[in-house]
């Protein structure tokens, strides 16, 4: 494991998300959910998969040392899927640094993370690029999708050569080639789609961008 992507490890923590009985996601999502989060600076910001946190009326983050963290709730953006949330105490974590999607193109080999140290970091490839189309009325503009299929998903961590961010896992779809293959596959988020959204969704909860 190169150095550079080392201390993702330890930026990779439990999120566990509590939902009332009466919300609107409850039967769909469930009302206690359970994913991944990325330390993203070092005021204890952490973005995840929005749909993990969405109607929560509650949210902790455990580290790998076993702490546990209370959390606020600052946002989720329909659009890209990403919610942010901070912890209320300090992490006293390194926090991983945004990267560029761009590079990794079909073939190219990333390394997905999450909460658990190395025995939940998993080598894999990019299968494409190309926007994703949810049946939920959700279109996500360049999606990366890698294989094998990572099961442990929810928010989890995707990194390229160069060790920083470059997505979030969201889901696994059952073919991300041709039409008349099976290939089990993750799909990322962009952590580009972020980037232009960010201060909106930190001072208002919420993108202006349409």
């Amino acid at each position: 494991m190169p150095e550079r992507t080392s201390h993702a490890f330890g930026a990779a923590l439990k999120l566990h998300a509590r939902i009332p009985g009466d919300a609107w996601t409850s039967k769909s999502l469930d009302t206690a959910r359970e994913g991944h989060a990325i330390v993203i600076d070092s005021n204890g910001l952490v973005v995840t998969i929005g749909y993990l946190i969405l109607e929560a009326e509650a949210v902790t983050l455990t580290t790998n040392d076993g702490r546990e963290v209370m959390v606020e709730i600052l946002a989720h953006d329909h659009d890209t899927g990403f919610g942010l949330v901070r912890a209320l105490q300090p992490l006293n974590i390194k926090p991983l640094r945004l990267g560029d999607y761009k590079p990794a193109n079909g073939g190219t080999a990333v390394l997905t993370v999450g909460f658990g140290g190395t025995e939940n970091a998993v080598p894999l490839r990019v299968v494409s690029r190309h926007d994703f189309s949810g049946y939920w009325e959700y279109l996500l503009k360049n999606a990366i999708f890698t294989a094998p299929a990572f099961p442990s998903f929810g928010g989890a961590a995707l990194f390229a050569d160069q060790g920083r961010l470059i997505g979030i896992s969201s889901l696994i779809i059952p073919n991300a080639g041709s039409a008349d293959s099976h290939s089990p596959s993750n799909m990322f988020v962009p952590i580009n789609a972020l980037k232009p959204i960010m201060a909106d969704l930190l001072d208002q909860g919420r993108s202006e961008r349409r």
